[in-house]
């Protein structure tokens, strides 16, 4: 942990993780509540209430069957989303917290790299909690079905980049509303996870492909369902591109914004 990397001590980013472990072992009980159980209802709810009056598989799964894989990225979705936009504005303008780390020898971008650590870390915790409630429901059987962890590391990374960056540009808190609404729902509704994206018009299909989530539910859904081809590996690429463009950009933004 002694290294740099790109002039970032990842020493540095370990200790902002480790101080961000020490508040979330005091507070998990409530944290975890409201951004795991919404894709846990959703999946009951769609899957065993919805799914009922789904006549006939759709891909060759059951409805309950086809929805789980892309619940699970939207688990991790929504654990690195939340701790890269409301948290750290709290901590950046009424807690004051990152005038107090950068007194000691972590610097911005130490800090910010930290930050985005953590935030993959609250991804993977509800993704794979979201995961092993989808095995002992039998929807992923079998040891292939654990290359769905990566997926969720992925996702969860790539959605803690999005979600600093937008906070790199938000002057006040309300901001985030339209951030939820007008980009994290719609992503969550047309991204392949309720139903299929090839049903859409030609436009809409063109537009879902160059949204985020979708290219994470294809991975998702390649692993648990077995349907992992050359095509996955362009998801693969998409995902990676976009979490290392947006974390660098943040990161960037954020440590001039912090040092005026």
């Amino acid at each position: 942990m002694n290294g740099t990397v790109l002039g970032i001590s990842l020493r540095g980013a370990f200790h902002v993780w480790q101080r961000n472990l020490t508040v979330y072992k005091k507070t998990y009980k409530i944290n975890i509540l409201p951004n795991f159980f919404e894709p846990v209802i959703y999946l009951v709810a769609m899957g065993m209430g919805l799914g009922a009056y789904i006549r006939g598989d759709i891909e060759g799964f059951s409805y309950l069957q086809y929805i789980a894989p892309g619940l699970i990225v939207a688990s991790a979705m929504n654990g690195g989303t939340f701790e890269t936009t409301y948290n750290i504005f709290v901590k950046m303008h009424f807690g004051k917290t990152y005038e107090a780390v950068t007194a000691t020898p972590v610097n911005v971008e130490d800090a910010m790299v930290g930050e985005i650590l953590w935030g993959i870390t609250r991804g993977i915790i509800y993704g794979t909690i979201f995961f092993l409630v989808t095995a002992v429901m039998g929807l992923a059987s079998g040891w292939t079905s654990l290359l769905v962890l990566p997926v969720i590391v992925l996702t969860a990374w790539m959605f803690a980049g999005m979600g600093l960056l937008y906070t790199s540009y938000v002057k006040i808190i309300d901001a985030y509303s339209y951030y939820y609404t007008i980009w994290l729902t719609p992503l969550f509704l047309f991204s392949g996870i309720f139903f299929p994206v090839g049903g859409l018009p030609p436009w809409a299909r063109v537009a879902a492909w160059f949204t985020p989530l979708y290219h994470s539910v294809n991975m998702s859904k390649g692993v648990l369902h077995g349907t992992w081809g050359q095509g996955t590996w362009i998801d693969l690429a998409w995902v990676v591109g976009v979490a290392t463009v947006t974390s660098t950009w943040a990161v960037l933004r954020l440590r001039k914004n912090l040092l005026r």
